[in-house]
Order: C-alpha cells, then sequence, then structure tokens
C-alpha cells in the first residue's frame, strides 16, 4: 500500500513574495498569515510580500515567515484534499516545527512562541563566539568528516550524497574549506548566516531552550515526526522534547531520514512550503522517487 510523507522546508527557502497567492485566493492560509503577522507584531506580512530582501533574510523574519507559509498552505491542502494524510512529517532544521504543528503535537500559535524563543536563544548564542558555515558539493562525505575533524568544525547538515553544510568556529570552518578545496571539492561556498548553527557553539542555547520546551504545551504527535538528529520518529511529547533540544547542537541527518521514510514504504512525498530544495535534495538522495510541492495555488491540481 502506498504510502506519504509530508515535507517542511527550512531556513534559506524564503524568498520575497511567497505565499502571495495563496493569500489572494485562500481564506484558510490569510487567517494563519494575519496570526503570524499579529503574532510577531513586526510587519512580517510586508516583509513576506514586499520584502525588502534583506530583511526578509533576517532569522525573526525568515523563520516566522517559512513556518506560516508552509502552514498556511497544509491548510489549503487540507481543505482542498481532505482524504490525503501523510503516514510521515519530517521538515529540515526550521522546518521540523512545520512538522511539529502538523502532526497535531502543538498548536500554531504556541509553535510560533517556541520558535521565538529558539531565534533568539540562538542568536544570543551566535555573539558569543564568531561562528561559520558552508556548503561543500561533490566530495565524498568521509573526506569531509576527517578534514572537519583536523580543523576542528563540525558537520551541520547531510543534505545529499553530494552536498554537506559544516559549522563550527570561523578560523576552524574557514580552514576546513581551504583543505576540502585542496582535496578536490567540486564547490565551497561560505553561507550567509550569523552564527554556526548546528554546532557545539549553541550549546548556551540548547540549555536555554529546555526550559522553554519543558514549559511548552506539547501534546503526542497524531502522525510521527522523523527527526533531525536520529533520523527516526517522535510520537510521545517527550520523544519531541529530546528531539528539539538536541537539534539544536546536532547535525540534521537528512540523508538518513529520505532513507527511513523510503525502508518504512514511503513512495510519495510532497513539500509543503516556499521554494523546491527539499524536491532537488530528495531526487539527489533517490532520483526515482515521487516528489510534488505546494507553493502556490495552482500546485493544488
Amino acid at each position: 500500500m502506498s504510502k506519504s510523507a509530508f515535507l517542511f522546508p527550512g531556513q534559506g527557502a524564503q524568498y520575497v513574495g511567497m505565499g502571495r497567492d495563496f493569500y489572494e485566493q485562500s481564506g484558510e492560509f490569510r487567517h494563519a498569515i494575519d496570526a503570524a503577522d499579529r503574532f510577531c507584531g513586526n510587519g512580517l506580512k510586508e516583509a513576506m510580500f514586499n520584502g525588502p530582501e534583506d530583511k526578509l533574510q533576517q532569522t525573526d523574519y525568515a523563520q516566522p515567515a517559512i513556518f506560516a507559509m508552509s502552514y498556511g498552505a497544509l491548510q489549503v491542502l487540507n481543505k482542498k484534499h481532505p482524504g490525503l494524510k501523510p503516514d510521515f512529517v519530517a521538515g529540515l532544521s526550521l522546518g521540523e516545527y512545520s512538522a511539529l504543528a502538523a502532526s497535531g503535537a502543538l498548536s500554531f500559535e504556541d509553535t510560533l512562541r517556541l520558535l521565538q524563543k529558539r531565534a533568539a536563544f540562538m542568536q544570543e548564542a551566535a555573539q558569543l563566539k564568531k561562528g561559520a558555515m558552508a556548503a561543500v558539493i561533490g566530495i565524498e562525505v568521509a573526506v569531509i568528516k576527517n578534514i572537519c575533524g583536523v580543523c576542528r568544525a563540525e558537520v551541520a547538515n547531510f543534505n545529499a550524497p553530494d552536498q554537506t553544510v559544516i559549522t563550527g568556529e570561523a578560523s576552524a570552518v574557514n580552514a576546513a574549506c581551504l583543505k576540502l578545496t585542496e582535496a578536490g571539492a567540486k564547490r565551497v561556498i561560505p553561507l550567509s548566516v550569523s552564527g554556526a548553527f548546528h554546532s557545539s557553539l549553541m550549546k548556551p542555547a540548547a540549555d536555554k531552550f529546555v526550559t522553554a520546551l519543558e514549559q511548552a504545551p506539547l501534546k503526542n504527535a497524531a502522525v510521527p515526526i522523523v527527526g533531525n538528529v536520529d533520523a527516526r520518529p517522535c510520537v510521545t511529547a517527550q520523544e519531541v522534547r529530546e528531539e528539539l533540544a538536541r537539534q539544536i547542537v546536532s547535525s540534521v541527518q537528512w540523508v538518513k531520514t529520505i532513507e527511513f521514510l523510503v525502508s518504512r514504504g514511503v513512495d510519495r512525498f510532497i513539500e509543503i512550503g516556499p521554494g523546491k530544495i527539499l524536491k532537488g535534495l530528495v531526487r539527489r538522495i533517490n532520483k526515482d522517487l515521487d516528489v510534488e510541492n505546494l507553493e502556490k495555488m495552482s500546485d493544488l491540481k
């Protein structure tokens, strides 16, 4: 029997104008965006639809914008195709919070509240020590791990077999980038980020976030969330709390996440939210998989 998974994108997927046609044509979507706009109180909707781009790239705009669009698009999908229910949900880094809300484990507003705290704690941690991140393309993971070990850098994301993101102190990441280029990487691309996310430098943020998670009214998930840290399903509120706390300082195991879903019989993937980043990554992990996108009204067909 065919199984499906809903996938949700992470930070970096945002773009000016995202969700505009949904907003104009769907009351469900409009409700989600207006609620997020009121909650954030910083002109979120204006930044989403009209920019400027540099504002939308800021963490305190990008994260709630991506989450609100993903959640709103899910409501549109639920209304149009009420019988289409996922067997699993998963999200890339920030996208795990969209998956959290989609699973029924936390309400839309409580997820936004948790995201705001996460972003604030991560920004505070980023200011304690200068960090950096870089995408590494076209070199074996074993070589990346070895060079990171030598340079004291860390791996942030295993995105696809040929795409890995490294993280850590700026000096360590810079040294690793040089060695990876010398070792034959096709491309090494420094990322425009404010800190070393998914690294041990985020431990102060993770420590503070534990308290926020304990206070969050999490419920057991109605749909299993395949977590970034271990690429295993989280269902109980306690499993979800542990996953979200560890995720801040751990590598995102996206390749293993997709491999796990395939091993459980998932053969249909729907990426819900801005962009087509996950569609591209899933295809690079397994070119035979059926992957669809939902980022505009015409995709509902």
